[in-house]
Order: structure tokens, then C-alpha cells, then sequence
């Protein structure tokens, strides 16, 4: 038999990289059980809305992978079967999924012939042309047929080993960390950063051991994002606390400096999971920023603050083409938002997507005409009260699989490799 092995991991997003495919390719190459001579893994980049351009780069850094597909030449690949550098392959392989669509999997298992192995997060699919599934919950088990039962494990959450901590400092004399994130879109910006400014300097009245961080959106740069805080560039900041910012350097460390001299750390990393688990609480507008927080089990406040009502013209699908329609969209986002606010104080609709799963909130969410006082008080209040924090995080864990996934997963990888 050849005892060559080829593992193709398909991925896509700067996130899957550094939280799902690390961990595992780091876990299969400490494997003895696996002749580590004859393995070579491959990875398989497909395009992704929040890709920044710097995946194979930062692919390339990850010394146990052997050779990288660039998202530019995946449907090429996919399509064809081609690749820029005309890559051979070995007899016996296996495809993982490691981000991305689960379909790529079996279009690309069926080409090389290869076995196919999901890691599903929330949902498992394809599954008469899967050979095997990694589940993160017991939940996904539930959904899917009991014929297809056996090619299923359950390995656990693989973002839950970088989430053990966060919560550490609490409750101590430690400085504690704030995250604000204020969106990544003009509508959201224009809201977003002068109220968490303000929100900022309210509670370092109060509390003057915190500090506050601004994960840095990729699409964005920190000069953009500081451009929300002046007043020429913005004309909410009045209505929003009248706190203005500016882009300042400390030691080659960026910063939004308030105009009460308050400074919070701007972090250009992408992603920045690390720095956003040393916070022990964030400041959220709504959107993917409450999957991602909910996914390192971060307890959250999630702000839709509605000032100006064509604000939130980042509305998805029918909604957001209506409110970007030229000359009359304006008109629409005041509309539907005027609708939006009225129907989720009336029927208690839930937009942040950890209380979406959890089917009730468990972390609290803040829409109208919101106050910096308000806001202020609500964090002051957690920072004060351990219990309620640990509540969050405990009730967020739940949405979760447990830790240990990426020895899970690499076991299985070399049962195959193995033919156990």
C-alpha cells in the first residue's frame, strides 16, 4: 500500500487560519502515530467576503504546511483541477474543511479521490457524499438523519481552548480591559465611534482603572476610523456626547485620543482574538461582530443606537437594496428603521446573533435613542457585579462545544491516514 498521504485543508478567512487551521495542523504534524515523512498538507484558500488579502501570507508562516492555494486561483482549481504551480498528488488522500462552503469538499474529494472530512460549526451538510463529520455540539448531531450517525463524532468547540481566560481579572485591583467596536461600515462608524468615545470617557470617570481597546476592521484604516471623531467629518458627535477623537503615536502604538485626553488603544492586528480574550467586556453594534464575540464565549453590550435613522443603511438583502436606492433610499432607511424600532420594542425582536441562537437575550441589547449615561451606567454596573459577567460568559459557553477539538479532529485525521 502507498504510504504517502496527501491532507488537503480548504479554508478561507484570516479567523479559520489562525483559530481553526493552526491549531490542528500544529496538533497532526506532534503526532508520532503518524509517519510525518510521508504526509504532506496542502492548503486550499477559497474567496471569503472578510478576507483581507494577507491569508497566504499569513499561511506561509505555518511551517507545517507544505504547500498554499491562493483564494485567486481556487475556482480554477475547483473548475478545472488546475493549479498554478501544477501540483501532483498522491494516491490516497483526505479533503478537511476548515471554512468556507462544505460543498467545496465533495467537488474536491470526488476529483482527487480522496475521503472527506467536515468540521460543521453550527450545521452539517452533504451528507450521503461526506465520509465523516466533526461536530462541535451535540445540536448538530440532532439535526441530522440517524443513517448518517456513524460518520459523525463529536469533538467540541475549536475556538473554546483561547477562551479559558478572559475573565480572569475580574473583580481584582488589575486594570481591566474594555473592547469597543464600532462597525466596519460608514453608517455604522458614524454612530458608533463618537457614542463609544463618549460611553469611554463617561466610565473612566468613574472608573479610572480601565482601559479600552478598538479592534481595527481590515477594511478600514485607523485614519478612517479616527475621521468619524472630528466634528468637520461628523455631524452627530453633539448628539452623541460631544466627545471628538484624534489619531495620535505613543512609542509606534496607534491611538483614538479624546478630547478629554482619554486614550484608547487601536489594534491593527487581523484577526485580534487574543487581545479581544484579555477584555473582560465589549461594546458592539450589531451585526457579525456579535458572532464573533459570542463564538470566544466575550460578554458583550450590543448597541443600535438610532440618531439618524438612515444610519443603518447596512440593512441585509431587500431591506438594505430599498435603503440605498439613490434620491429615494434615504426616505426608505428612515421608513424601514422607524418600522424596525417599532417592531422590536413591541414583540422584543432580538438582532445579536448569540441571543438569535439562544432563542431569549442573554446579552443585553440597547436600541433607540440611547443616553452615555445609560450605556455608562450598564458597564459600570457588570464590572461591579463578577456574577452578572460570569453569567454571560457561562450562558455563551452553552451556545458552544466543549474544548479539546483539535486533538479530536487530528485523531481522526490519522485514523485515516492509518486505515483504523
Amino acid at each position: 500500500m502507498d504510504s504517502y498521504f496527501d491532507l488537503v485543508i480548504l479554508s478561507n478567512g484570516p479567523g479559520e487560519i489562525t483559530t481553526w487551521v493552526l491549531p490542528i495542523v500544529k496538533q497532526i504534524r506532534s503526532l508520532s502515530t503518524i509517519n510525518q515523512e510521508n504526509l504532506r498538507i496542502s492548503l486550499i484558500l477559497s474567496p471569503c467576503p472578510h478576507a483581507t488579502g494577507n491569508e497566504v501570507n499569513i499561511a506561509r508562516k505555518l511551517p507545517e504546511i507544505n504547500r498554499i492555494l491562493g483564494a485567486e486561483n481556487f475556482f480554477s482549481f475547483l473548475l478545472w483541477g488546475k493549479t498554478i504551480d501544477n501540483w501532483e498528488w498522491y494516491q490516497r488522500g483526505l479533503v478537511l474543511f476548515l471554512g468556507g462552503d462544505q460543498f467545496f469538499t465533495v467537488v474536491i474529494a470526488k476529483r482527487l479521490g480522496f475521503l472527506s472530512l467536515v468540521y460543521a460549526e453550527w450545521d452539517a451538510r452533504w451528507y450521503k457524499y461526506i465520509d465523516y463529520f466533526a461536530l462541535m455540539q451535540q445540536s448538530i448531531l440532532d439535526k441530522i438523519p440517524s443513517y448518517f450517525h456513524g460518520k459523525c463524532h463529536l469533538v467540541g468547540d475549536l475556538m473554546a481552548d483561547i477562551t479559558s481566560n478572559n475573565l480572569q481579572n475580574i473583580g481584582s485591583n488589575e486594570t481591566v480591559k474594555i473592547g469597543l467596536l464600532p462597525g466596519s461600515k460608514s453608517a455604522k462608524l458614524t454612530q458608533g465611534v463618537p457614542f463609544l468615545m463618549a460611553i469611554a470617557s463617561y466610565i473612566y470617570k468613574y472608573s479610572n482603572n480601565v482601559e479600552f481597546i478598538i479592534p481595527v476592521a481590515p477594511t478600514i484604516t485607523p485614519e478612517i476610523l479616527a475621521s468619524y471623531g472630528k466634528k468637520e467629518n461628523n455631524n452627530l458627535i453633539e448628539q452623541l456626547g460631544n466627545i471628538t477623537g484624534e489619531l495620535i503615536t505613543i512609542n509606534k502604538q496607534l491611538y483614538l485620543q479624546t478630547s478629554d485626553g482619554i486614550k484608547i488603544k487601536l489594534i491593527t492586528k487581523f484577526p485580534c482574538y487574543e487581545e479581544i480574550t484579555q477584555c473582560q467586556l465589549c461594546l458592539t453594534t450589531v451585526g457579525a461582530n456579535t458572532a464573533q464575540l459570542g463564538s470566544l464565549t466575550m460578554p458583550m453590550i450590543v448597541l443600535i443606537p438610532t440618531y439618524q435613522l438612515t444610519a443603518m443603511k447596512s440593512w441585509d438583502g431587500i431591506l438594505g437594496l430599498l435603503a440605498n436606492l439613490p434620491i429615494i433610499g434615504d426616505y426608505f432607511a428612515k421608513l424601514i428603521n422607524w418600522i424596525v424600532i417599532q417592531y422590536t420594542v413591541k414583540n422584543k425582536k432580538l438582532y445579536a446573533w448569540p441571543n438569535i441562537w439562544a432563542k431569549k437575550e442573554i446579552v443585553p441589547e440597547l436600541i433607540g435613542h440611547l443616553k452615555v449615561e445609560e450605556v455608562g451606567n450598564l458597564v459600570l454596573d457588570l464590572l461591579n457585579n463578577e456574577d452578572k459577567l460570569k453569567q454571560i460568559k457561562s450562558d455563551l459557553q452553552k451556545l458552544r462545544g466543549s474544548a479539546g477539538a483539535s486533538e479530536k479532529i487530528s485523531q481522526i485525521v490519522a485514523n485515516v491516514i492509518n486505515n483504523k
